[in-house]
Order: structure tokens, then C-alpha cells, then sequence
């Protein structure tokens, strides 16, 4: 940063800077547990000499308090892959089911919402086309903070659910899929090769909330890369130029993670997945009905408090999914 070239580039001095303030913002609270151990210690060490039960006690209480935050450390530590520090894009679409999982997919728009409000990530939906009687047929939203995409590339897959349906007159248990994708967000230190005679760019009509302008105009932007076959949309915006721009960083983003993964063939699986998006596929399944239960089957941890899963509560899942396979 000393550098006088520093400040003429600017996308590396903004790239740079974050990266400072995310190291900075992970030292903090390290070197201040650190201290509290050592401090622990020392008094630790002086009750055991004075034999100085009440003393003891106290140490307890402190070590069981930093544990928790330990815990935290020790998860941050497992961010280690070159995309988990960047900000996430994700994407749901409905699978089988019909109206059923077009609800299911509004409801995990609604858990990651919540999840994200709880980590103090924002978000700003990109994309999302309505179904015809309910719940939403795709959309695509933007997860911006910490960690964003370390912390959510778990969720991509099948999530299957199961419940009394409210659509069913006759109250009868449905199953439901919604698939997940998310993509790490990149920056323009990052070349992506898109030649323009690639692309095929068509307008639309905006649906859904976003007033007079929006809905009365071709502002909508929808993007398909001939060679891979991809499409990405944008409505968000009042602007068809803007709506291109983030569509166009949709896309940059998708066909990164691409790239990154075609030794893995892990893109060819989720493609998989997102044609056939039912049974046998899932990764997670969310029961409501003849009893409480969500269980992830990569890690098989489980909990029978789905409203508190429903309302964002995911940290447990991807806290095992992150130690399982972080690496």
C-alpha cells in the first residue's frame, strides 16, 4: 500500500484493502482469545498452588465461556478454498411438484433470507419469476459479506420437502423439491474469456412487484452462452443497462466456477441434478409431516426443530458439511 503505483489501479488497491480489513477483522478477535487463554493459565496455575477451590470455579466459568467463541475461530479456519472469501450468488428453482414446489422454493428463498440477516450478510434479489398460483418458479439473489460464498456453497443441491399440503383440499402429505446453486461472485481482477458472438442477449417485460416502470418496460435482461449453454436473467432493476450488467455478472460468475470445476466434474453432477430435480437427488430433507425433522444426508446431522431451521437457523449444517469437507 506504501507502493506510490498502489492507488493508480484501482481494482487492485479495492481488492487489496478488503483483503486487509478481512485480516484484520480475523486478528482481533484471535489475539484477544489468545490473551484470555493465557490469562486463564497464569490464574489457573495460581489457584492450583493456593489450592484456591473458588478461584478454580472462576477459571471454569471463563473457559466456558470462551469456548463458543473457539468453536468460531476454528470454523473460520476451514474458509481455506481461493473463492470462500468472496460474496455469493444463489440461485433456486422449483422442481417436481407443481404449485407445491414452487411454494417450497419461496420458503428456502425465505430460510436464506433469514440466514443472511442473522450473519449481517446483505442481499438483493437479482432475478425471480413468480409462479402461477403460488411461490416462485426461479430466482437468483445476491449474498454480500464475509465469507459469503464459504459459508453457503453447501446449500447447493437438491433440498426435498414434505408436508400436508395447503393447496390440497383434501389435506393430503406431498413431497416437494426445490434445487440450489451458488457461485462465488468475482471481481474484475479475474479475466473471464466471453466473446461477444457467444452470447445471445433478448429483452423482456419485468414481473412481479417493482412498480409502473418496471413492469411496462423491456428493462428485463435475459443472457444465454451459446457454447455452454447457460442462461442468466436480471429484473431488478428500473434500467435494461443495469439488469444487463448484473447479468453479465451472473454469468462471469457461473462460468468461473465452470472452469474451476471441470477436473471435478462436479458441474456436470449439478447439471444433472437441475434437469432432474426429484427424487433420489437430494441433499437435504425437510419433513413436516407425520413428524418434525430436517437431515442432511452428506453429513447425516439432524435436528427436529424445522421452525428454527425454517427461520435461518442453518449454521449446524453447514458447520458439519464445512468440517467433512473443507479441503
Amino acid at each position: 500500500m506504501n507502493d506510490q503505483e498502489f492507488w493508480s489501479d484501482k481494482a487492485r488497491s479495492e481488492t487489496t484493502l478488503r483483503e486487509v480489513s478481512s485480516i484484520k477483522s480475523k486478528l482481533g478477535p484471535l489475539n484477544e482469545l489468545v490473551r484470555q487463554i493465557q490469562d486463564s493459565d497464569e490464574i489457573l496455575a495460581l489457584a492450583r498452588e493456593e489450592n484456591d477451590e473458588a478461584l478454580m470455579v472462576d477459571v471454569e466459568r471463563e473457559l466456558k465461556e470462551i469456548e463458543p467463541r473457539l468453536a468460531q475461530q476454528e470454523i473460520l479456519t476451514l474458509f481455506a478454498g481461493p473463492d470462500d472469501a468472496r460474496d455469493a450468488i444463489l440461485t433456486i428453482h422449483a422442481g417436481a411438484g407443481g404449485t407445491e414446489s414452487m411454494d417450497w422454493a419461496e420458503m428456502l428463498l425465505r430460510m436464506y433470507s433469514r440466514f443472511a440477516e442473522k450473519n449481517d450478510y446483505a442481499t438483493r434479489v437479482l432475478e425471480l419469476t413468480p409462479g402461477e398460483e403460488a411461490g416462485v418458479k426461479s430466482v437468483t439473489m445476491e449474498v454480500r459479506g464475509e465469507n459469503g460464498f464459504g459459508m453457503l456453497k453447501s446449500e447447493s443441491g437438491v433440498h426435498r420437502l414434505v408436508r400436508i399440503s395447503p393447496f390440497d383440499a383434501n389435506s393430503r402429505r406431498h413431497t416437494s423439491f426445490a434445487s440450489v446453486f451458488v457461485y462465488p461472485e468475482i471481481d474484475d481482477t479475474i479475466e473471464i474469456d466471453i466473446r461477444p458472438d457467444d452470447l445471445q442477449v433478448d429483452t423482456y417485460r419485468a414481473s412481479g412487484a417493482g412498480g409502473q416502470h418496471v413492469n411496462k418496460t423491456d428493462s428485463a435482461v435475459r443472457i444465454t452462452h451459446k457454447p455452454t449453454g447457460i442462461v442468466v436473467q436480471c429484473q431488478s432493476e428500473r434500467s435494461q443497462h443495469r439488469n444487463r450488467d448484473s447479468a453479465m455478472k451472473i454469468l462471469r460468475a457461473r462460468l468461473y466456477l465452470k472452469k474451476v470445476e471441470e477436473d471435478r466434474e462436479q458441474l456436470n453432477e449439478m447439471i444433472e441434478n437441475q434437469k432432474e430435480i426429484s427424487w433420489g437427488s437430494q441433499i437435504r430433507s425437510y419433513v413436516l409431516h407425520p413428524y418434525n425433522m430436517v437431515k442432511d444426508h452428506r453429513t447425516d446431522i439432524q435436528t427436529s426443530d424445522t421452525q428454527k431451521v425454517l427461520d435461518g437457523g442453518i449454521d449446524e449444517f453447514i458447520d458439519a458439511y464445512l468440517h467433512k469437507f473443507a479441503g
